[in-house]
């Protein structure tokens, strides 16, 4: 495993990780994943999705803006594009041919901008592509609070005091969240011209199945499971379901070939 620091296209350095592969796989192709809200590469639940899809391709992580050991403040999905753009420039950089996202609750909805190339606030628009997107968990829209989990998220982004106990309790530090608010996923999704895969579990507290739902059917080719029993993003997900979507991954991100040097 190893640590590396990009910056982004507004300038804000981050933490990054690369893994590379240690099973039979593909070594022209590298997932680059997206973590949620208070995530962090640190996170044991994502280290150890991380190393299961290392067994398949490389892989690169990247601390949002606002978490872990990356500097800036969170925007809670909006300039969270940035931070993509700039992981998965990375993984280009290290020679990778062929990258496809993989985003969980939040970071699903970057993943899902960040391919449509959605712009941040302050007009600046992605610009590395991608050749397969998979979003687990993700909102369809903004401002969800039909759920008690996402009633408290709310209140982590929108209070003095919910900025304090996110910095003290959670580490994560919180910015401005929205003057305007950026595009909704549910409207990005159409899009995006590379196979797409949303994944929705029917024991999601935060974010129903009607979200799942709502985005597999935005674009017409895109594959939806609706996982039973699963409940949200990459703590409950199975080894069997990380290789079932680095299966998927594999077998949509292109034609095999290897790495620059």
């Amino acid at each position: 495993m190893e640590s590396i620091q990009v910056r982004t296209a507004d300038g804000v350095r981050l933490a990054a990780t690369h893994v590379t592969r240690t099973g039979p796989g593909d070594d022209g192709l590298a997932v680059v994943v997206a973590h949620g809200f208070t995530v962090s590469l640190q996170r044991p639940s994502l280290q150890r999705v991380m190393a299961r899809f290392a067994r398949r391709a490389g892989v690169v992580g990247v601390d949002f803006r606002g978490h872990g050991r990356s500097e800036g403040a969170t925007t809670a999905g909006d300039r969270e594009v940035l931070d993509l753009d700039a992981a998965v420039g990375l993984a280009r950089e290290l020679g990778y041919r062929r990258v496809a996202t993989v985003g969980f609750s939040m970071g699903g909805a970057v993943v899902l901008r960040h391919a449509a190339r959605a712009s941040a606030s302050g007009g600046l628009v992605p610009r590395q592509p991608v050749d397969a997107v998979v979003a687990v968990s993700a909102p369809s829209r903004w401002y969800i609070r039909e759920t008690r989990p996402m009633r408290r998220v709310h209140w982590l982004l929108e209070t003095p005091a919910g900025h304090w106990f996110a910095a003290r309790a959670l580490k994560v530090r919180i910015g401005g969240v929205w003057g305007v608010p950026p595009e909704w996923p549910l409207k990005a999704i159409p899009r995006i011209e590379v196979p797409l895969l949303v994944v929705h579990g029917d024991r999601d507290r935060y974010f129903g199945v009607e979200h799942g739902r709502a985005l597999a059917a935005a674009r017409p080719g895109t594959e939806y499971w609706e996982l039973a029993g699963f409940g949200h993003a990459e703590g409950p997900l199975t080894p069997a379901q990380v290789d079932r979507i680095a299966a998927w991954v594999v077998e949509s991100a292109g034609t095999p070939g290897t790495m620059r040097r």
